[in-house]
């Protein structure tokens, strides 16, 4: 079991940047695929980024890909989210998760077994 702490987060102006980082409890973080995904109020969860256990393999959804990166650091049992020219319809909650399947399809929300609390962002205009 892990558990997921988000103590990112915060308030940035439009197209300015921003990194998220979350720190994992436990002994398998390193085996895990790892994911961010973002909800805004009122909306479903959507997925934002992946990166598989040994960080050589990343993934981004459509609306981010060349703006945002995904790391990690199975020494830290830490991941980030590198944030770029951000817009102000990217204000969302921001949530980091853990994917357990050997085989993942990284977008697929259902596959991620443990959660953070989330972290909020806001982007000003």
């Amino acid at each position: 079991q892990a558990q997921l702490v988000e103590p990112g987060g915060g308030l940035v102006q439009a197209g300015g940047s921003l990194r998220l980082s979350c720190v994992a409890s436990g002994r398998t973080f390193s085996s895990y695929t790892m994911g961010w995904f973002r909800q805004a109020p009122g909306k479903e969860r959507v997925f934002v980024a992946a990166i598989n256990w040994s960080g050589a393999g990343t993934y981004y959804a459509d609306s981010v890909k060349g703006r945002f990166a995904i790391s990690r650091d199975n020494a830290k049992n830490t991941v980030y989210l590198q944030m770029n020219s951000l817009n102000p319809e990217e204000t969302d909650v921001y949530y980091c998760a853990a994917n357990a399947r050997a085989t993942p399809v990284y977008p697929r929300i259902s596959e991620y077994r443990y959660w953070g609390q989330g972290t909020p962002v806001t982007v000003s205009s």
